[in-house]
């Protein structure tokens, strides 16, 4: 994975919601003509991706999910599960794909079969807006750094200082909050989620240096799901070259986060 505050986004906690297996339709979904469930995971807690507010599930993940199950005439029902557990929760059948801002790596190809890229961005360190000592990735020697559990931050972390100096969080908006509370002194999280914080929270924190890492972000499934694969190809490329995907993109970022290679 692997892109949210003291004022404007503490009430992100959220709780990971109960699902079923989803090869079973449910309620009329087994009568004719009625669509099969495209259920596809995500945190829930990485605004502005996936988030809870006022009791609803949004986000870019959400309604990019929505997107692909109207191309594909299925349902969508969109499910939590913690972040650190949620390609295990895959490989049990909880939900049929993770549209949950994963990040490709080596060690993820092993365990899940991604799609093509839904987004690219990028590792960044952000730090309170008045810090001035701490201006590159060779500063954190020794720095206290906050990132999202079991996301690929926390291993970028690990080559930049002690493991005794990375605290983890269940949200990136909670480790961004902590910045300006004194108790990090830096968050490495994706660029998207600390630029949109500084956008809603402004004069907090700022981002420093350069991106850490490139990171292409795509949807994961069963390996053994071929079928389903491949539609979510057909209807990730349909929803780019239709516009469904800009408009998506502009209305959480105002840009398109698509990029290219």
């Amino acid at each position: 994975m692997a892109l949210l505050s003291t004022l404007l986004l503490g009430s992100l906690a959220l709780s990971a919601c109960g699902s079923s297996t989803s090869s079973q339709p449910s309620g009329d979904a087994g009568k004719e003509g009625a669509k099969q469930d495209f259920t596809y995971a995500m945190s829930g807690v990485y605004k502005p991706f996936n988030f809870k507010e006022n009791g609803e599930l949004m986000g870019f993940d959400v309604e990019i999910g929505k997107a692909l199950a109207e191309k594909m005439g299925m349902n969508p029902v969109p499910i939590t599960n913690p972040f650190e557990t949620i390609i295990q929760g895959l490989q049990a059948k909880k939900y049929d794909t993770v549209i949950g801002s994963l990040t490709i790596t080596p060690e993820r190809e092993k365990a899940v079969a991604f799609s093509n890229v839904y987004y690219r961005s990028g590792a960044q360190i952000f730090v309170a807006a008045d810090n001035d000592t701490i201006k590159s990735a060779e500063d954190l020697k020794g720095k206290k750094i906050g990132v999202q559990k079991a996301s690929s931050y926390e291993q970028q972390a690990l080559k930049l200082t002690d493991k005794s100096n990375i605290t983890t969080f269940d949200s990136d908006v909670t480790a961004l909050m902590d910045i300006s509370t004194g108790r990090l002194d830096a968050v490495i999280t994706d660029q998207m989620v600390g630029f949109r914080y500084m956008k809603e929270v402004p004069g907090k924190i700022k981002d420093v240096g350069e991106p850490l890492s490139k990171d292409n972000q795509a949807i994961a499934l069963r390996k053994d799901d071929k079928e389903l694969l491949e539609k979510v190809n057909k209807a990730l490329d349909e929803i780019i070259k239709d516009g469904t995907y800009q408009k998506i993109s502009e209305k959480w970022f105002g840009r398109d986060i698509l990029g290219s290679e």
